[in-house]
């Protein structure tokens, strides 16, 4: 796509929607929609941004900060590759926290073990480092903790990254908008999109292309193309907790039911045995279908999850029996007796039973992006890429 000359650098106000024009209308400012607004930038391209909301409140603010490249596969695995690229220019331009912590896998069964062999098999020793069982406690032991007794191993993950949740989007967005050829519309809804032209409650946006980032309400916009691949919402059931005293590990720590979760690990040959293993022995617990891992932000809060329901329509209540069958499982494994909760919500995110990465064009010059996998951070700069090596 080559960038249309612009009669001045200066900034649009909402005033005069109407008249502005631009290489790139973006509507919705999430992760992915700022993603492709700082690669087009990038690229010299005039953006504007379309956003309802006055902030990132969806699921970019509501998820781990964990980047989970290494455990990506096919064609993911690329673009998450060179999303990492992205996440690491991005924190350097706009200033926000980003550390290439890695990945720890907790393992706490020979099932879970062969399943981390095998992937680093498939992934080469160097990418997935298997540990011993007191390797994986040293980095989660804590200043009066002590890890749980049935860990027997694990692997590190050197490639994956984390980043605040909480900062990294609204920095971004905040970066962006002091930026000359972006002009980014808080709080102006899209209601119709043409070839060109976004309508929304404050006027009419023109541009070149248009790309349609909204996550789960894809089907506000452009409800056929989400009822031809059955897209849904995921809730999640998560908390904010402080972290146990000395517990000082970056790193995004998963356990045995992310190895179900993450297609890397989930396609190898163990990972069937280890699924009838955790069903057996535990099915409460996957009844929740869980993701049981855990992050450290920053500040020294803890961030534990999930578990995961999909609906058309997200019910907005949350089963404190799930919230702390969570918070439970996180306790037997870093040793703490309890917790302070300081928040407790529900992430949501668009999921599809067809596709992880759902890329349609409902008319000339309209692309819609969306991601139905719950991996909208580890892929986002990386679809950004390639959404504009497209145009």
């Amino acid at each position: 796509m080559s960038a249309a000359p612009h009669p001045s650098p200066g900034r649009e106000t909402i005033a005069t929607m109407n008249d502005a024009r631009s290489d790139l209308v973006i509507v919705g400012g999430g992760i992915i929609g700022l993603a492709h607004a700082f690669e087009a930038v990038r690229r010299g391209l005039r953006v504007q941004v379309i956003e309802r909301d006055r902030r990132p409140v969806g699921a970019s603010v509501r998820n781990f900060g964990h980047a989970c490249i290494t455990a990506q596969s096919g064609p993911l695995a690329d673009l998450a590759m060179r999303s990492r690229v992205g996440w690491l220019r991005a924190a350097v331009e706009a200033g926000f926290w980003a550390r290439e912590a890695g990945c720890l896998v907790v393992g706490r069964s020979e099932a879970e073990m062969a399943v981390l062999e095998a992937f680093r098999g498939d992934r080469g020793p160097e990418d997935v480092q298997v540990l011993s069982a007191e390797q994986v406690r040293d980095q989660l032991r804590g200043a009066s903790t002590e890890p749980d007794a049935r860990i027997i191993g694990g692997a590190f993950l050197p490639l994956d990254l984390r980043v605040d949740p909480r900062t990294a989007a609204p920095m971004l967005a905040d970066w962006l908008a002091a930026h000359p050829l972006v002009d980014l519309h808080w709080g102006t809804n899209a209601h119709s999109i043409d070839s060109g032209l976004v309508h929304t409650n404050r006027g009419t946006v023109r541009g070149q292309h248009v790309l349609v980032c909204v996550g789960h309400d894809l089907d506000r916009l452009h409800p056929a193309d989400a009822e031809r691949h059955q897209v849904r919402r995921c809730t999640l059931q998560m908390a904010l907790v402080d972290q146990p005293d000395g517990y000082q590990l970056d790193a995004a720590v998963l356990t045995g039911t992310s190895m179900l979760r993450y297609e890397a690990m989930a396609r190898t040959a163990p990972a069937a045995e280890l699924r009838a293993e955790l069903t057996a022995a535990d099915p409460e617990l996957m009844d929740m279908d869980p993701n049981v891992m855990f992050t450290r932000r920053p500040d020294g809060t803890m961030i534990i999850g999930d578990s995961h329901h999909y609906d058309p329509t997200a019910d907005p209540f949350l089963d404190e029996r799930i919230s702390e069958r969570l918070l439970a499982e996180v306790a037997a494994i870093t040793g703490a007796d309890r917790w302070r909760v300081r928040q407790r919500w529900q992430g949501v995110y668009a999921h599809s039973p067809l596709t992880d990465l759902l890329v349609t064009t409902p008319a000339p010059g309209v692309t819609t992006v969306t991601v139905t996998s719950g991996i909208g951070m580890t892929l986002s700069f990386g679809i950004a890429a390639r959404t504009l090596d497209r145009l």
